[in-house]
Formats: C-alpha cells, sequence, structure tokens
C-alpha cells in the first residue's frame, strides 16, 4: 500500500481510501508515501495533514479551494485527547478583506470550505511522540440545516465587523461555532488594515475558526449512528 497519485473519482472511492489510514501511525503513513520527516518539532505544524493529502490523492495543493476540488471536500484533521475529545479549534481560512467585502455567505471561502468535510481525527495527546500518534477511523461530514444556519449567523456577525474596520473589537467569545482568532508566527507578523474610518493600523492576520466544543459535537453525532447501526445490525441477527 502506497500513496494515491491520482485524485479520488468519487466520494465513496475517497472514503475507501480514508478508512486505510485507520490504526496506522504517524511514521507508518510517512514511510507509505516516501515523505521526509521534519527535522525539528517546531517545523511539524502541518506536516501530519501534508502525509495524508499525499495518501490520499489530494490535488488543490496550496489553491484557495477545497483540497479535493473534483469532489468539493476539505481535508481536516482532528487532533484527539486521551479522554476522546478535540484537543484544539479547527483553522479553516484566512481572513482576506478583498475577498470579504461584498460577498456574502453563499460565496464565502469559509462556506466552500465547509461544505463537505473530511475528517481524520489522529492522536493529540504531547505525550505521544508524533511519529507513535495513531490515526482513528475518519468521516465524511456535510453540514446538516441547523449546522449550516448557526455556521451562517456566525460568519455574518464576525464577517460583518470585520468589513467595518472593527476586527480590534473581535474576541474568541464572539461566534458559538466559528471564531476568528489571530493567525500569526509572532506579534511582529502584522499587515495594514483600516477602521471604520478608511484610517490605516497595523493589524495580526486572522483566520476563521471552527471551535472545539462543535467539533466535538460532531463526533458525538458520528459516535452516535455508528451505536445504532450496530444495535441495528444485531436485531438483524436475532
Amino acid at each position: 500500500m502506497v500513496g494515491f497519485t491520482s485524485p479520488p473519482r468519487s466520494l465513496a472511492e475517497l472514503e475507501i481510501r480514508a478508512d486505510r489510514l485507520a490504526g496506522l501511525s504517524v511514521e507508518e503513513v510517512r514511510v507509505l508515501v516516501g515523505k521526509r520527516a521534519p527535522e525539528e518539532a517546531r517545523r511539524a505544524k502541518g506536516y501530519v495533514g501534508e502525509l495524508i493529502e499525499v495518501f490520499l490523492g489530494a490535488s488543490a495543493g496550496s489553491r484557495a479551494e477545497p483540497d479535493f476540488p473534483e469532489l468539493g471536500v476539505e481535508l481536516k484533521t482532528l487532533p484527539i485527547g486521551p479522554n476522546g475529545r478535540p484537543t484544539e479549534s479547527t483553522f479553516v481560512c484566512t481572513i482576506e478583506l478583498s475577498r470579504l467585502d461584498g460577498s456574502d455567505w453563499e460565496s464565502s471561502r469559509v462556506k466552500k470550505k465547509l461544505d463537505r468535510v473530511l475528517w481524520v481525527p489522529v492522536e493529540g495527546q504531547r505525550s505521544i511522540p508524533l511519529p507513535e500518534r495513531r490515526f482513528g477511523t475518519p468521516f465524511l461530514w456535510l453540514p446538516n440545516a441547523a449546522e449550516s444556519a448557526q455556521l451562517q449567523r456566525d460568519w455574518e456577525e464576525l464577517a460583518g465587523l470585520v468589513v467595518q474596520g472593527r476586527t480590534p473589537e473581535i474576541t474568541g467569545h464572539l461566534g458559538l461555532v466559528l471564531q476568528v482568532r489571530p493567525k500569526a508566527a509572532s506579534s511582529r507578523s502584522t499587515r495594514r488594515a483600516y477602521d471604520e474610518d478608511g484610517a490605516p493600523y497595523a493589524e495580526l492576520p486572522r483566520g476563521f475558526y471552527l471551535r472545539a466544543t462543535f467539533t466535538s459535537s460532531l463526533l458525538d453525532a458520528r459516535f452516535s449512528r455508528l451505536a445504532e447501526a450496530e444495535r441495528d445490525d444485531r436485531g438483524t441477527e436475532i
């Protein structure tokens, strides 16, 4: 078994490929795809995601579109702690004012990224060396009506503040499932932004993130469906 060199042709094919990740360690996947390990831990950010992209045949690269553009599927790793819960919020995309100004939810990058997501759980405990961390069973998620409505409400509130030049007012407390957080290596990584009067000021780059409580609810829903399926199977056997 090696990484796939061509993109999957259907959702079913993508899910079959993803199922092969379950139980493998990060090091085992690295060997399978022939990718070099990062020399320093601080350079490992995004490394696991890159391994999975190669393994599954993702073709988007660094382009601003879903990782599997032919299928409209975004790939997201989900680090899981010993309690079975996500250990961190999930980055969705960077905030680009030129893309926000004049756009609506339907045309937003956030919606395009979250229309279909392949979640890949992976052990996230820092006590486990990165090469030894194992993958869980990936699952495909499409937002239901309630989830889509809440994502839209959060995006409209947060994007509205950004477009009005009120980014400094945004805190991590805003947004029920979606939030805006700084996305920069350090406080020196600033860029020019504008307040509501059009005056420029230095601002940290920011991005949209899904709250860990939201991704945790997705895991709960997934486990509930699996448990129901198992009960149905047992009932059929009887």
